[in-house]
């Protein structure tokens, strides 16, 4: 029989590590990780992020929107927090303020963690595939493994990068970890314009 797979995606490690700057924003996600793990009974795509503010914010409505046409794909929003930090270029000779506001995301991490633990308690998978390098995870991964240890953690790490990909920290703490194969995004696009569901479309972002 069949394991039954959950995939958790962290959005902005996935998009930052493999996404930006290609041509393979536009990912069906449910098709991916079909094709990705042909042997699971996959039972849900949970994809964790946070809306963006600015210009791109179009583009990633436009793709959530997307997303939410799939039916075994739920998006779940933490939010951006703005704290100040200081300037640390040693050449700048500003002489005022030199703390700056930016923007940090919240609650990626604690909700992935909450899901996994919860899908464990109920019985709702049998392997947790895991789309992230935060070694934030590493304590949810560890009591998944410690509690049900009949249970399998995969991680894998979306990354162009050598340095970027280590992730030393979450592979060490996973059953198996593995790359995540950027060959397969190009092949698991959404169409250019998807039905919203209500006779209307949702249209592929041009710069996309």
């Amino acid at each position: 029989m069949a394991k039954r797979s959950i995939v958790y995606i962290d959005g902005f490690n996935l998009y930052y590590g493999a996404l930006r700057g290609g041509p393979n924003k536009w990912l069906d996600l449910q098709r991916y990780f079909t094709l990705l793990r042909p042997d699971d009974d996959l039972q849900h795509v949970r994809y964790f992020t946070a809306r963006i503010v600015g210009p791109t914010s179009v583009n990633q409505e436009a793709y959530l929107r997307a997303l939410e046409t799939l039916p075994l794909v739920t998006i779940y929003l933490g939010k951006f927090k703005t704290k100040r930090v200081v300037c640390r270029v040693e050449a700048c000779t500003f002489a005022g303020d030199r703390r700056f506001p930016t923007p940090e995301e919240k609650r990626t991490d604690v909700n992935i963690a909450i899901y996994m633990l919860d899908d464990a308690y109920q019985d709702l998978c049998d392997r947790f595939i895991v789309v992230s390098g935060d070694s934030d995870l590493v304590p949810a991964v560890n009591i998944v493994k410690s509690r049900f240890p009949d249970k399998e953690v995969i991680v894998y790490v979306p990354s162009r990068s050598p340095v970027r990909g280590a992730a030393v920290e979450l592979r060490s703490a996973a059953d198996k970890n593995r790359g995540l194969p950027l060959a397969l995004l190009k092949k698991c696009q959404l169409p250019p314009r998807v039905a919203d569901g209500t006779g209307g479309g949702i249209e592929k972002p041009a710069s996309w």
